[in-house]
């Protein structure tokens, strides 16, 4: 059960300290008469404790005030455990693979890879939403918002060099056509997984990226290393920017054949992506209003009448 526990705001631990360190001042403060000793002279104090003027300090309200405020700083940290039915909202969290099918790629010797590291992406998305975008010289939507991973295999498997008719590479139109898709689906948190060389990437590809991470989504990157001789007049690849892109959209970049770190953050649950963007409420039951009952038990001491 402790593993499930999730603390929404963590930082309210740095106030369990501090409330430990009043409540031992207070305790001492109060242990019998505080200061009041050193600011009344002695024969007085004495004479006026020997006509009962003179009540000691109460240690027990200052330790039931501190436990409850221990209590109150517990609960702000916002213990809490995942809501089950938080995957199976469809507009919550989705996955949109963008695939560079432009000649330097299909063409490179990698393509292969470039398509087995989509299939790895959508299996590390799990049961989330998922869509496919191809690009070159235009882009176009594969396989729109969908469940079904057999379809998307399909898909992968039916792509060439022929599937998109215009030539070119122009990464912002796919990064383009992915933000419009998640926008029309009113899609809360999201990854956006660009597969590419790195070609044609530039000022308006940096501009859709940083839309992306605008909207609360998050931009990642896959490399497509050359395998062979490029095609003549097929440019290189570059994965400085491909790097650089990734970090405008607030993303993780890796090599396809090293591609833990980028598969990593895509499956991650739907709760961690939601709290992440600042949708935490949507995905986690915070059970500190709880604490907050259970606050009032050494509260109600302080109101406690002496006979």
């Amino acid at each position: 059960m402790i593993e499930s526990l999730t603390l929404l705001r963590p930082l309210w631990f740095l106030a369990i300290p501090v409330v430990a360190l009043l409540a031992l001042r207070a305790a001492w403060r109060s242990a019998p008469l505080g200061d009041w000793n050193k600011a009344v002279d002695p024969h007085l104090m004495a004479l006026a404790a020997r006509r009962g003027a003179v009540l000691g300090g109460r240690r027990q309200a200052n330790i039931a005030a501190a436990l409850a405020a221990g209590i109150l700083a517990l609960a702000l940290t916002g213990p809490a455990v995942e809501r089950p039915e938080a995957s199976t909202f469809r507009n919550l969290d989705a996955t949109v693979i963008v695939l560079d099918l432009s000649r330097s790629v299909t063409e490179g010797g990698r393509f292969k890879e470039a398509r087995q590291a989509a299939e790895a992406v959508a299996e590390a998305a799990g049961t989330r939403s998922l869509a496919l975008i191809v690009y070159a010289g235009d882009a176009y939507t594969a396989l729109s918002p969908t469940n079904d991973r057999e379809s998307l295999a399909t898909t992968l498997f039916a792509l060439d060099a022929d599937t998109v008719p215009d030539r070119g590479s122009h990464p912002e139109r796919g990064l383009a056509l992915a933000r419009r898709t998640l926008a029309e689906a009113n899609v809360v948190a999201a990854d956006v997984v660009l597969i590419s060389d790195g070609d044609g990437i530039g000022q308006a590809a940096e501009r859709e990226a940083a839309a992306i991470r605008d909207k609360g989504w998050q931009l990642h990157a896959l490399f497509v290393p050359a395998g062979k001789a490029l095609p003549p007049g097929a440019p290189r690849p570059d994965r400085t920017a491909l790097d650089r892109l990734a970090g405008t959209g607030g993303g993780r970049a890796a090599d396809i054949d090293a591609s833990e770190a980028v598969l990593d953050r895509v499956g991650a649950s739907t709760a961690q992506h939601l709290a992440a963007n600042g949708y935490g409420v949507l995905a986690f039951a915070d059970l500190g209003r709880w604490l907050l009952l259970l606050a009032l038990l050494p509260a109600l001491l302080l109101f406690r009448r002496s006979a």
